[in-house]
């Protein structure tokens, strides 16, 4: 038997499945203990809530196991800490035990009297769960290695003093009652019906489908098949009287909300005056998205909502499903710029997903802000860098058409924006460019001052970012407007100008009733049920409308590719004009395009022109390729500047391999081939590639 000190040597055990239990750790026997000895065994930290799942999962003995005590210590305060020295201490001890009261009849007798084993006084409405179980473990997080947790299991059956099974299907006085299975319910099903209450379901709706899906499944398997409609009425109460002020001054508040919900944040840091505020906040349903839909696919940065109206603004981050609809599955609150914080958070956010699947890796990350550190973020998801512009033809074209009323001026004022961010027009000096935008359109006096005021300052920034990165197609923009459109209407209402400046409000109003409408558009999608509730907002946008408008209602003139015309799908006398087809700068005559939006009229002239190769590539691709052909036909002479631009190129060249299968799904304009010709043409940086 190995002793106390030689726990440093044990091999850390990280099970490749999502949860897992006991039965998946090869435990060693450690000398003493209470009963002569533990089984101990060493897991990544981060997978602690796991192993508790796979343990309250045993098939013989389904249970539920509770923090019974906690004890925390900061970092520094121990000058000699031991070998099995914790920074915290949590004991965990099915919820059966460890007191006894299968012999009391109603709760009266010698049980009311004593205090229980564990010292936490009668645990009013639990005495009927308990039945003496003794089994439990205890959770360290070393000291000396703050990632890793030791495991001391100090009694692994669940058996009553006398040794017996005490309840499960090894229990016979259990057989036919609710301790054959978990003495709770599920947190999966607590947030089911959670989250049908927010969105309004009724509870007698609730009980009515919980118990159509049991009989489906032919009968009770667990206990969360047991669901009564006092648990519903339970929670319902919980909800009523919750509230997002935990407290009036809104820092403890949060600070409370935090320490109440450490599931569900994967960072947070307090403000102080020389660190911002951070606070990371991820479910486990958004967890269960991201690790599903952000899998070889794509995950876009949506940053700076609630810039002029919320305390602190809003970052999310977004997965899209298979019907290219965004889901958000992490937020981050920030008091500073996200580019200067997003080094303390993303690293986390990384280990959380791959601390469940160590295979788990994103396509590409879409980033809608040039400023952002790329290298740290394309090192914490080891993937490519995306550059999403949609925000910017949004801002550009809202304010375009409310301070220029003339439309035909409208046209050419765009036109010119587009040349603008993406070189085409103005050659190497962007700025040549834009004073001749300003002299040409002087006369736009309103414009002109927002112009000024919030781009004149920012535009070099984002065209050297087009030129460095490939800049994505309408698809996720589509999605991404969709969900920007969402949150705007559900937490910028003038109904909640008073709660703007707090941030527990925030944190309640996105973790509640926002999470759960996208909990239930997902169930919806996926099951069938409750259709007839589900918001389409959450569920559609102008992407999914673009793709039921047949090719037929296209109108477009090779010979002329300045506008196409698409057939209204309503109304078949009304005709719509889209100027510029085909273009990320492409403008609508439709009602819904006026108010600054990409409509579904847009994004299929983009698709059709793209798929009947009528337009030319984008300006974005354009520009990317331009770079990168300069770059192989113009090597540098410095050798080591040399070294580190077949570095990028070589880079560069699988990016292009791998963004053609992006090219090819529609979620970027095709970028010309010519690009591996140019590499074999260029004979020193393709052997130094080599």
């Amino acid at each position: 038997m190995p002793r106390m000190e030689d726990i440093l040597n044990l091999p850390v055990q990280d099970p490749l499945c999502t949860e897992f239990s006991a039965a998946h750790i090869n435990w060693v026997r450690l000398e003493g203990g209470r009963q002569g000895g533990d089984d101990i065994a060493l897991i990544p930290f981060a997978r602690v809530d796991d192993f508790v799942k796979g343990e309250s999962s045993n098939p013989e003995c389904p249970a539920s196991f509770r923090i019974e005590s906690r004890r925390k210590r900061p970092e520094g305060s121990i000058a000699k800490p031991r070998v099995d020295g914790y920074l915290e201490y949590t004991l965990y001890w099915c919820s059966y035990g460890p007191e006894d009261y299968r012999d009391t009849d109603s709760g009266v007798g010698d049980g009311m009297s004593s205090k229980p084993a564990s010292g936490k006084g009668s645990r009013p409405g639990r005495r009927h769960m308990m039945r003496g179980c003794l089994c439990h473990f205890t959770i360290k997080r070393l000291y000396t290695r703050p990632l890793l947790a030791l495991i001391i299991y100090n009694q692994k059956r669940h058996v009553d003093k006398s040794g017996s099974p005490c309840h499960g299907l090894l229990d016979r006085d259990a057989v036919g009652t609710r301790a054959m299975y978990a003495p709770r319910i599920s947190d999966e099903l607590r947030q089911k019906v959670m989250s049908l209450l927010y969105v309004g379901i009724s509870l007698d709706k609730i009980v009515q489908h919980h118990s159509e899906e049991m009989q489906k499944l032919g009968g009770p398997q667990n206990r969360d098949d047991f669901l009564t409609r006092n648990d519903v009425r339970n929670m319902e109460r919980t909800i009523r009287n919750s509230s997002h002020e935990l407290h009036e001054n809104d820092e403890r508040s949060v600070k409370i909300w935090v320490q109440r919900h450490q599931k569900h944040v994967f960072y947070f840091q307090d403000k102080s005056v020389s660190e911002p505020f951070v606070l990371g906040i991820q479910t486990d349903w958004q967890l269960e998205q991201m690790l599903r839909y952000g899998n070889n696919s794509l995950i876009s940065l949506h940053s700076g909502f609630g810039l002029k109206k919320l305390k602190y603004p809003l970052c999310s981050l977004l997965v899209f499903n298979s019907s290219q609809n965004a889901i958000p599955v992490a937020w981050i609150i920030t008091s500073s710029f996200v580019g200067k914080s997003i080094h303390k958070w993303i690293v986390s956010l990384s280990e959380r997903l791959r601390s469940k699947d160590p295979r788990w890796r994103p396509n590409a990350i879409l980033l809608d802000d040039p400023s952002l550190q790329f290298s740290i973020i394309r090192e914490a998801f080891q993937c490519r860098i995306l550059l999403c512009a949609w925000h910017v033809r949004r801002a550009l074209v809202k304010k375009l058409l409310k301070k220029c009323c003339n439309f035909e001026v409208q046209r050419e004022m765009f036109m010119h924006l587009e040349w603008i961010l993406y070189c085409t027009k103005c050659g190497p000096n962007a700025m040549d460019s834009l004073e001749e935008f300003m002299q040409i359109f002087v006369d736009q006096c309103a414009f002109m001052d927002y112009f000024k005021n919030h781009w004149q300052s920012r535009i070099d920034m984002w065209i050297d970012a087009i030129k460095s990165f490939p800049v994505t197609n309408p698809e996720p923009h589509a999605a991404i407007e969709s969900y920007h459109l969402t949150l705007k209407s559900m937490l910028l209402k003038e109904d909640y100008g008073n709660f703007w400046l707090r941030v527990d409000w925030l944190i309640h109003a996105l973790t509640t009733e926002f999470h759960s409408s996208y909990w239930l558009t997902q169930y919806s999608l996926e099951t069938g049920y409750f259709e007839n509730l589900r918001d389409n907002s959450f569920s559609s946008n102008a992407w999914n409308h673009a793709l039921r408008i047949p090719d037929v209602d296209v109108m477009l003139d090779e010979q002329n590719l300045h506008l196409a015309k698409v057939l209204s799908q309503t109304d078949r006398s009304l005709v719509y004009t889209v100027w510029n087809p085909g273009s990320e700068f492409s403008l609508c005559d439709c009602s819904w395009s006026r108010l600054g939006n990409l409509c579904k009229h847009v994004i299929k002239v983009a698709n059709f022109c793209r798929h009947r190769q009528v337009a030319k590539p984008s300006l974005s691709a354009h520009v990317y390729k331009q770079t990168l052909l300069t770059l192989l036909q113009n090597p540098p002479d410095d050798p080591l500047v040399l070294d580190h631009t077949v570095l990028h190129v070589a880079r560069l060249q699988q990016d292009i391999k791998a963004l053609k299968d992006l090219s090819n799904s529609g979620l970027l304009q095709p970028i010309s081939v010519d690009l591996s010709s140019q590499m074999a043409e260029n004979p020193l940086l393709f052997q130094r590639i080599q």
